[in-house]
Parts: structure tokens; C-alpha cells; sequence
């Protein structure tokens, strides 16, 4: 994996694109439409009136850098620190998608990103032979130098987290760094922030919804060389991690059950889907061989140097920008007619349109700023009415 060009960021660039990630309307592949088509996170901030007013809506409100400041001072007082995408530090498998959170909030080592790791996930309700299994399978696999990324959740989280120890595991959460959910999981949460990782996508102040946990499971999947599903109810939020998993190219994994145990349908289901069967830690291991072949560790750096105490002070990686293109209200028109209530993709806008791919992101982006366009899976959009 090659990593891209790099530009020197000020601390004035941070905190322009923690002011563009907290405003409303943009999410990550919005954000990094911007960031592509102006390289500048300051630039990118100006053109966010203009381009909301092109895509046919009001603009949405920018945090202000006040809310900001405050936000960075929560962090430091969290002892947390940001990681932005495109930095040494952010997590190399992660950085590969196209939906890459653009900050992640950590406490702890961020040193455990350089390492190949595994997820594990499943039943919050789950047995005791399961949750005895997955500790074990941890402890096993951390001894063999992986350290196991989960999500903090009761049931099989906690077993795989016990079971890696706290200096060689990653907790995902849904909510902001100073949150704990489950409650009786907050002297497991601190002791895991200060040997281990904890990670976070939301600032502080953010309680755990529902609605947080889908991108909860987008990280842990992309950070992971693959995924192991251990126990899951046909309906368990794990089944959704190994469907993120499926999509973007990580290695699923499922330890077989009792067909008469609801817990184990959801495993065995996707067994039947081509999920590998897992048995023992040398399988998980042997399952993501050729993956961890390829492991792009980031770059050494210090850690400890004032720079990565709260913002980023110094380089960032960017892929390569395409030429902003001139749009006419022709092009325009013909992508807003051929978006409706469902969802379209950028290769068949493209075929339908006769239109170049850049012209197309440009428009794409123009209407998500004006908030008309809502995103599905594999990067389709259809119109909000």
C-alpha cells in the first residue's frame, strides 16, 4: 500500500477541518470531496455557502471556532489526543476507504495501530462457553503478537477484551471518550485507555445511540485484517460488522454452534455464505495470512513530542487532488433529474449522464451541502424530499 503526497498542515488547517467534520451535512465522504477538490481544510471552509447555494439549499451552519477551542480543551483534559487521516498514525488499513472517519479521538498507545490485529464481536447475551472461548482465543492470538480490536459491548466484547489484556487490546465506542456504556464496563474502559487504545469518532460530550454504532462497526472492521463472529442472533448488530467487513475486503470469520441455539444462527448463516469456519487461533491466523503480508505499518515517529499532545502540528498525507472543474447549470440539471428516491450510483450517473466522474463529484457534493442528497451503501445517494 502506497501512501500519498504530503503538505505541510498548520494548527490553523486542523482546526479548520475539525470545525468542516462538526458542521452539519458533512460527513466523511463529503468531507473528503472537499478536501480533494480544495487540498486547503481553510479553503474548503469558505466554499461551503457557495456550494450549498449551487446544490439548490441554504448552507449549513458552521460550528464556531469557539466550540472548537472548547472541544480541544475537553480532549486535553481527557489526556486524548486527535489523529487525523492521512497522518502517520491514523490506521493503515482504515486509511485505504473511501469512508474513512477524517479524526479519530484516542487515549491510550497508538502505537497498537502498527500492529495487524483481529476483531472479535457477538452476543451481548452470550454463553458462558462463548464468552470462555473468545477470551481464550484473545489470549492466544495476543501471544502470537495481534492485538484484538472490539467494541467495549457486554457479552463477547468484554470476554475478548479480558482475554487480550488491557495492554493489547483496541475498544471501539460509540460515544465520545468520557462516556462509558455499558456502565459495568468503565473500570474496564480506563484500565484499556491507560495500557491499551480506546477510540472514538465523536467528541466529548457525545452519549452513546443507537445511531453511533453502525460507524462503530465501520471502524473496527476497517481497522482489522478480518473479523470473528462468535455467537450472533440472526439479527445481532455483529452480523452487521461482518457485512462492513464483506465490502471492504477483510476476512470474515465465524465460530460454528448448536443449531438450536438462536445465538449461533447468525454464525452458522454466515458459514453458509462462505464466512470461514474458525476452530482455534492458528485458523483466525491462517485466514488473514495474505492480508497481513501486505500491513503498511506507518512510519516511526515520537509520540511523545508536544505536537500529538491534543491538535497535530506539522505534515499530512493527501491524495492526489483532481482539477476543479467548471460546472455548467446544463451538467447540473441533468444529475438533479436523473437522482430520485432511489438509490443511484456514481458508475451508472456517469453512464446515464455522459458526464466525466469529476464533474459528477462536484455536483454529488454541491447537493449533500445543500442537503438534498442522502448516502447508502457503496457509495449511492438518492434525493431528500
Amino acid at each position: 500500500m502506497t501512501r500519498s503526497h504530503s503538505a505541510a498542515y498548520t494548527e490553523e488547517d486542523y482546526r479548520a477541518s475539525l470545525r468542516l467534520i462538526r458542521t452539519p451535512r458533512i460527513g466523511a465522504v463529503t468531507y473528503n470531496r472537499l478536501i480533494t477538490r480544495y487540498r486547503s481544510p481553510q479553503e474548503a471552509l469558505k466554499a461551503v455557502p457557495l456550494l450549498a447555494k449551487r446544490g439548490g439549499g441554504q448552507a449549513p451552519k458552521i460550528i464556531s471556532e469557539k466550540s472548537i477551542d472548547a472541544e480541544i480543551a475537553q480532549v486535553k483534559a481527557l489526556g486524548a489526543r486527535y489523529i487525523f487521516r492521512h497522518t502517520p498514525y491514523y490506521p493503515p488499513l482504515l486509511d485505504q476507504l473511501d469512508n474513512a472517519p477524517p479524526v479519530l479521538l484516542v487515549k491510550g498507545n497508538p502505537r497498537l495501530f502498527q500492529k495487524p490485529a483481529i476483531a472479535m464481536v457477538g452476543a451481548r447475551n452470550a454463553s458462558a462457553a462463548a464468552c470462555r472461548f473468545a477470551h481464550d482465543l484473545a489470549s492466544e492470538l495476543v501471544a502470537k503478537g495481534y492485538p484484538v480490536i472490539s467494541g467495549l459491548a457486554r457479552g463477547i466484547d468484554t470476554a475478548a477484551h479480558n482475554g487480550a489484556g488491557v495492554n493489547k487490546t483496541i475498544a471501539v465506542i460509540g460515544g465520545g471518550l468520557d462516556s462509558f456504556y455499558p456502565p459495568e464496563n468503565q473500570q474496564l474502559q480506563h484500565d484499556i485507555s491507560e495500557k491499551g487504545l480506546v477510540v472514538s469518532e465523536m467528541p466529548p460530550g457525545t452519549e452513546p445511540k443507537a445511531r453511533h454504532f453502525p460507524a462503530r462497526n465501520r471502524i473496527i472492521a476497517g481497522i482489522a485484517l478480518g473479523v470473528l463472529v462468535v455467537e450472533a442472533s440472526p439479527k445481532s448488530g455483529s452480523l452487521i460488522t461482518a457485512k462492513l467487513a464483506t465490502e471492504i475486503g477483510r476476512e470474515v470469520m465465524a465460530v460454528p454452534g448448536f443449531p438450536m441455539d438462536a445465538r449461533s444462527q447468525g454464525c452458522n448463516q454466515l458459514i453458509r455464505e462462505g464466512a470461514t469456519l474458525i476452530q482455534n487461533s492458528d485458523q483466525i491466523i491462517e485466514s488473514v495470512s495474505i492480508l497481513a503480508e501486505i500491513f503498511d505499518k506507518p512510519s516511526e515517529g515520537r509520540l511523545d513530542s508536544p505536537r500529538f499532545s491534543a491538535l497535530e502540528n506539522g505534515t499530512i498525507n493527501y491524495r492526489p487532488s483532481t482539477s476543479i472543474t467548471d460546472v455548467s447549470s446544463k451538467d447540473r440539471e441533468k444529475i438533479h433529474n436523473l437522482i430520485g428516491a432511489a438509490p443511484i450510483g456514481i458508475n451508472e450517473l456517469i453512464r446515464q449522464s455522459g458526464l466525466e466522474n469529476a464533474i459528477i463529484q462536484t455536483i454529488l457534493l454541491e447537493m449533500e451541502l445543500a442537503g438534498r442528497l442522502e448516502s447508502h451503501a457503496g457509495g449511492r445517494v438518492s434525493l431528500l424530499f
